[in-house]
């Protein structure tokens, strides 16, 4: 039976990883929700008209259904050049994407969200909204995944980013213990991890932190 999987923020840093490993997937079909055409998969979407009516508007774009939902969507202050445009983003775009999915029939929601999340400052805070809000639509299983600084070639410049890249990359073998949760770690692991949780059985909510991430990354490459 194929499993039917629709995806947000599919050509961001993690979205592009993760879109490419389930097209390879046996049995598994990918839907791309994105704002621009960019691959094969991608099913170009208005998001505002998406936030103002999230069920009927998934529904005409994918009438088939769903089973899991992912969301790897999310921006920067910068580059959204406000508070209240970035919390659109990376709130209000997701939450209508996840209501438009469970109306769909998904019973599965993928979230990645931060290290961090619902801590102070308005990005954590941000993390930490969609969150407790993911956990509200009524999903029977929703799987959070809180990586650390992000490594990888990003699509947009963000120069002060990649200089924070490098720092978090050599101070990474002194981030052991409860530190190793905030330390940096590859874009294509924690696809690989998302990857691996597509499907799973168990209903809840699980929430997952750099090591996990990269323990369930290596079970999924084995």
């Amino acid at each position: 039976m194929t499993m039917r999987v629709l995806l947000i923020g599919g050509t961001g840093l993690i979205g592009r990883f993760v879109d490419t490993d389930l097209a390879m997937q046996p049995d598994t079909a990918v839907t791309s929700l994105t704002r621009r055409q960019s691959s094969g998969s991608d099913h170009v979407m208005d998001f505002e008209r998406l936030y103002a009516a999230p069920e009927t508007t998934l529904h005409a774009a994918v009438s088939s259904g769903a089973d899991v939902a992912i969301s790897c969507l999310g921006t920067t202050l910068r580059t959204a050049g406000s508070q209240a445009a970035m919390f659109r983003v990376d709130h209000d775009y997701v939450l209508a994407f996840a209501k438009g999915a469970y109306a769909l029939g998904a019973r599965q929601f993928i979230l990645v969200s931060s290290v961090g999340a619902g801590g102070p400052g308005f990005y954590l805070r941000t993390k930490g909204a969609i969150e407790r809000d993911i956990k509200a639509v009524g999903f029977k299983r929703v799987d959070i995944i809180r990586p650390g600084m992000l490594l990888g070639p990003r699509t947009e410049a963000r120069p002060l980013e990649a200089i924070g890249q490098r720092l978090a990359a050599a101070l990474a073998p002194l981030m052991v213990g409860q530190l190793s949760k905030y330390g940096a770690i590859d874009a294509k692991i924690v696809a690989k991890a998302i990857v691996g949780l597509v499907g799973q059985a168990g209903d809840g909510c699980r929430i997952y932190d750099n090591a996990d991430i990269c323990r369930i990354a290596r079970q999924t490459a084995d």
